[in-house]
């Protein structure tokens, strides 16, 4: 392949400067013998960007195959890969190269070789490890007093069995739909662990990738306080925090204070909303984590996968598939509750990590027979004419389909929802009201879309609210800080302490003359102010994007589709949408569109799933 063939692809968007430049270096070191690694390298650095670990050439479709420019240059893959090989750019695994090249035919930059290599080999060590149990009978009365056996015959504590797994193991997945009890089963976790250590001390850390989501789960396991004993409530609660902030940011550096010769000291790791936790992160996480500790992730497995490369999560769980407990696990069950289990049959796949993951799968929040239940759970199979059947009944109080107003319209028609949805948080603004209540009263409604430019856009819908906001008088928008004003943070700043989807709220400071602050949530639920133009990238936040609503929820939600097909819309962005309301939810779309949606899955190219269940 030559270089203009390459710069032809650049031109037409298909590849980024970025692209182009790592693939000119892979050139520079092959000299006259650069060939097939061109276009390669500039494909899996391409890949890592769109949120791929590598280039899998064993999937037999080409990529984006509606490139003609592509499809003229792409090589056979077979051949292609025999001479990648022979690059002196490209490397085995193990190697120190540029380019790894696995013997499944996936293509990685080798730092990300590097974060799933190291992730795969301590997840495995942790699976085939186990915590000493000192106490089985206060283990069987702690399980039973803490989920006593419900009146519904045969119903299964999925609840009770996920505790039993992050006793029973030093690693464990507890994965579940929003309001299937996640983190209530971890407060109870802990309290059974704290009762095994007996006087022993045990060092406890609740981690989340963003400041929200440790808030929410500081908030669950301070409820459930009265379940600890008195000596070790302050050692629980007070405890949550971001990830970066745990293992010790370094500005302008990838690199944190805590890594692999430098471990935390903790020996029980919490990591709540896990799927929105990248590879990158979680590596140089359970990386800074001792052999020993017990490592417990907590998350839907349904969900988007996060923004960065990798879908950690979902490959843990090897999404898609379905297992069952080993007969050892449902024995031993048995032998310390008393409750019988069902286990995996002799023709059934069966392995260790199988007994790591606990899917929750009733649902507190939602009723069975409700219209989010039954149409996030139709998505979820990629089942599209029957959730869409649901959505025209139009038989349920929680779950609502509009069709979708055409692009002159749809200002007119977000009025009502705008002032309906924002009017109460302005007006206890307006009003002064405490920041504990604006903020309580901004989590009561958001519009969520899936893309960010176009009519149907975040940046085009954020317009539109502030421009009917202003024509009702609830705000001021002449002036950039205006009072009211919901800001989403869009870069990381550790000296501020700020990260990529935190939400602030532009305040009226007493302290300081009501000059214009704007105020955060920390992790520990208390508030902070800080001056508007020392603030790092932002944009107002009437509307997000499905992906930056991930690990929030919100009263009421309206899902705004696009007028048009794009390689965005999957079935896992339309449930992690329809999800995050916690009451009430509008789905805006035409129906052709929300079907194409919802038949069509995501899953990301990486190695990690086969390390763990190969």
């Amino acid at each position: 392949m030559k270089q203009d063939a390459l710069d032809n692809l650049y031109e037409s968007g298909f590849f980024s400067y970025l692209d182009i430049r790592f693939a000119r270096f892979i050139s520079g070191l092959e000299g006259k013998n650069a060939g097939d690694s061109l276009l390669a390298a500039a494909l899996v650095s391409r890949h890592q960007r769109q949120g791929h670990i590598c280039f899998d050439f064993s999937v037999p479709q080409l990529p984006d195959i509606d490139n003609p420019l592509l499809e003229k240059l792409y090589p056979e893959p077979e051949a292609w890969t025999k001479s990648l090989r022979k690059s002196p750019a490209v490397g085995k695994p193990g190697e120190y190269k540029p380019l790894i090249l696995d013997d499944s035919s996936r293509l990685y930059l080798y730092r990300y070789w590097e974060y799933q290599d190291l992730l795969a080999k301590l997840l495995r060590e942790k699976i085939q490890s186990r915590p000493r149990i000192t106490d089985t009978a206060g283990l069987k009365q702690g399980l039973n007093s803490l989920f006593p056996k419900n009146n519904h015959k045969g119903e299964t504590d999925w609840q009770k069995i996920a505790a039993f797994a992050a006793l029973t193991r030093n690693f464990c997945v507890i994965s579940g739909g929003p309001g299937t009890g996640k983190t209530t089963t971890i407060a109870k976790i802990l309290a059974l662990i704290y009762e095994q250590a007996g006087t022993s001390q045990v060092n406890t850390a609740l981690t989340a990738p963003t400041g929200k989501a440790a808030a929410r789960l500081q908030e669950a396991v301070f409820r459930e306080k009265n379940i600890f004993p008195p000596h070790i409530k302050e050692d629980v609660l007070g405890q949550a925090s971001t990830i970066h902030r745990l293992l010790g940011s370094i500005p302008n550096s990838p690199f944190f204070r805590h890594n692999a010769k430098n471990l935390l000291p903790v020996d029980v790791l919490i990591v709540d909303e896990a799927s929105m936790v990248d590879l990158a992160l979680m590596s140089k996480l359970v990386q800074a984590l001792d052999t020993r500790a017990r490592l417990i992730l907590l998350g839907d497995k349904d969900q988007l996968a996060s923004v960065e490369a990798g879908s950690v999560l979902g490959d843990i769980c090897d999404t898609g598939s379905v297992y069952s407990f080993s007969n050892k696990f449902c024995e031993t069950f048995y032998n310390i509750t008393g409750d019988l289990l069902a286990c995996a049959q002799p023709d059934e796949k069966s392995s260790e990590i199988c007994d790591c993951i606990v899917h929750l799968q009733k649902s507190y929040r939602f009723s069975d027979f409700g219209g989010i239940h039954l149409v996030s759970r139709e998505i979820n199979k990629g089942n599209a004419r029957k959730a869409a059947a649901y959505l025209r009944k139009g038989n349920f109080s929680d779950i609502v389909w509009k069709k979708l107003s055409s692009a002159q319209d749809i200002a007119l028609d977000l009025k009502y929802p705008v002032i309906q949805g924002f009017e109460p948080y302005l007006a206890s603004v307006n009003s002064g009201a405490g920041i504990e209540e604006i903020f309580k009263n901004f989590e009561r409604f958001r519009i969520l879309c899936t893309l960010r430019q176009g009519p149907y856009g975040v940046v085009a819908v954020n317009n539109i609210a502030e421009q009917i906001l202003k024509s009702v008088d609830l705000i001021n928008s002449s002036q950039t800080w205006y009072k009211g004003r919901p800001v989403l943070i869009t870069r990381n700043d550790y000296q501020l302490k700020l990260f990529n989807g935190d939400v602030g709220i532009t305040i009226p400071d007493t302290e300081s003359g009501n000059q214009m602050s704007v105020f955060f949530q920390s992790e520990s639920g208390k508030f902070r102010k800080i001056n508007p133009v020392r603030l790092p990238d932002h944009e107002t936040v009437y509307a997000m994007t499905v992906h930056k609503s991930q690990g929030s929820e919100f009263d009421q939600v309206l899902l705004l589709l696009p007028d048009r097909d794009t390689p965005v819309l999957t079935r896992e962005l339309i449930y992690t949408g329809i999800t995050r309301a916690i009451h009430n939810v509008e789905i805006w779309c035409e129906q052709k569109i929300f079907n194409t949606a919802v038949s069509r899955s995501i899953r990301r190219s990486s190695g990690l799933r086969d390390a763990l269940w190969g």
